[in-house]
């Protein structure tokens, strides 16, 4: 009949069209493809799609003369554009998938045709993976994962965190790839591995009663469990962290290391050691020195250094600052020096002592402050040795002393009633002239020297200079001998020279 011979037909022309007319697309289930033909002049009088799924032929659409006409089943999803032929489907099936026919019928009576293949997936979905064990553990267990899905054409491809698996022959045997990335979680009980203790190199002494912690780490699933030995004995504590609380009785130098225990796997792996003692800090100082007069050359002093809580590791004496040491006969030390003995003591021993005692985590200090009485030693006055009257004038008279000496001071042998380091005589006369003698006294060592002191007071401009009326005197004169002179000389040119 017609219509046989017409499928027929379009079967001869889809066979006769040639390879460079051929393309293919693909597309997903729900979306809209456009179908685009390669036939560059659409001058035509008649446009045709057919769709061929292998077993029949069935025209989609055409238009003639301007007027499109639609296959019923097409209504709502199929568009022609007219100035290109493109066809456009929407909501694609699977169904959809087959080749679909341009037919072109131009004017002049020739025709045209092309094919194009559409392919219509539906996408990945409901992607699964299982595992053939619960729980699996490093170095025993053989796991076989196997993934799952829904969707057209599937492609697998497997992962481990960001990097692909990849096929080894050894643990890896069988890999199948995909588009598609799903993530899925193996439990793998491993470990313990990596057992550390930090810090990995602490001091070789820790002070008792600090925040110094030991912690013990290591790389496992599950998370492992630890346990601590002190030169080998058990610790008791389960803490992955050791305080110096949990071994307050442990204070020798010893070994420390934790044992870390995968509860999974049963692996116990022991750490690396580490060796430290714990030491008492030391507490107070203080120095126990004589509390009573100390006299030069009469007096000996015995400091001694006390020092509470904590192991004494050193001491060291320092005077103002600087170290002690057995510089003369006068200074000994303890076999420990704990103390030093000065005997007999000198002036020089005036001056604060330091007793500094350290171990191998702390440090304290004390100080003494050492007085030794002796002088007053002989004394020198400060003053100028002449001055004019009416001038003020200042004698200072000093001592080296301990305590400070008492001063006393004479006028020619008669006692004045000064008695301050300095005599002050605000305005000179000539009765001020004579000897000045300075007495020091030190009222524990009962002890006075004295010296003296020679004083001239002399008139007014004679020691700085002339005085005022004497240099308007020497003015008037040279006035009027300059007078004199000038009148000579006039006398004599008067009569020289009339």
């Amino acid at each position: 009949d017609a219509s046989t011979m017409a499928r027929v037909a379009l079967l001869c022309l889809l066979a006769s069209i040639g390879k460079n007319l051929k393309s293919s697309v693909h597309a997903g289930v729900g979306s809209n493809v456009t179908l685009k033909t390669p036939i560059q002049d659409l001058q035509s009088s008649a446009l045709f799609w057919h769709f061929y799924d292998g077993k029949e032929i069935i025209t989609v659409a055409s238009v003639s003369s301007s007027t499109l006409r639609l296959n019923t089943s097409y209504e709502g999803r199929a568009w022609i554009n007219a100035a290109n032929g493109h066809l456009t489907l929407g909501a694609l099936t699977q169904q959809d998938s087959g080749e679909y026919i341009i037919t072109i019928v131009y004017k002049h009576g020739q025709s045209d045709a092309a094919k194009i293949r559409l392919t219509v997936s539906e996408p990945v979905s409901n992607v699964d993976i299982k595992s053939n064990v619960p729980d699996a553990i490093e170095y025993n267990s053989t796991v076989i994962l196997t993934c799952s899905a829904i969707g057209s054409s599937l492609s697998f491809k497997w992962i481990n965190g960001s990097a692909p698996i990849v096929v080894d022959g050894t643990r890896i045997t069988e890999i199948k790839v995909s588009s598609t990335l799903t993530s899925s979680s193996l439990f793998v009980f491993y470990g313990p591995d990596d057992v550390t203790l930090t810090p990995a190199n602490p001091p070789k002494f820790i002070q008792a009663g600090s925040t110094f912690n030991l912690t013990c780490s290591a790389s496992s699933l599950p998370p492992a469990s630890f346990t601590w030995y002190y030169n080998g004995t058990r610790i008791e504590t389960s803490s992955s962290v050791l305080t110096l609380d949990m071994i307050k009785g442990y204070t020798k130098m010893a070994n420390y290391t934790c044992r870390a225990e995968n509860p999974k796997s049963k692996r116990s792996v022991p750490s690396p050691a580490v060796s430290f003692a714990i030491m008492e800090g030391i507490s107070s100082v203080e120095i126990i020195g004589p509390t009573g007069f100390l006299i030069a050359s009469n007096s000996k002093a015995n400091l001694s250094c006390q020092a509470t809580g904590g192991t004494v590791g050193k001491v060291d004496w320092l005077k103002d600052g600087k170290p002690l040491g057995p510089s003369s006969p006068r200074v000994v030390f303890a076999a420990d020096e704990s103390s030093v003995l000065i005997s007999p003591l000198q002036k020089d021993d005036n001056g604060r002592f330091t007793c500094r005692v350290s171990n191998a985590v702390s440090s304290k200090e004390a100080h003494y402050n050492m007085e030794v009485i002796y002088g007053p030693e002989q004394p020198t006055i400060t003053a100028k040795k002449a001055v004019e009257v009416n001038q003020q004038v200042e004698l200072t008279c000093s001592a080296a002393s301990v305590p400070t000496a008492n001063y006393t001071w004479k006028l020619n042998g008669t006692a004045t009633t000064t008695t301050a380091a300095v005599f002050i005589i605000a305005s000179a006369a000539y009765k001020d002239a004579g000897t000045y003698t300075c007495e020091a006294h030190n009222i524990i060592t009962s002890k006075t020297t004295s010296t003296s002191h020679n004083l001239s007071v002399q008139g007014e401009g004679t020691l700085d200079g002339l005085s005022d009326g004497a240099i308007a005197g020497i003015v008037i004169a040279v006035i009027i001998a300059v007078a004199l002179v000038v009148v000579g000389v006039w006398c004599y040119c008067r009569q020289k020279v009339p």
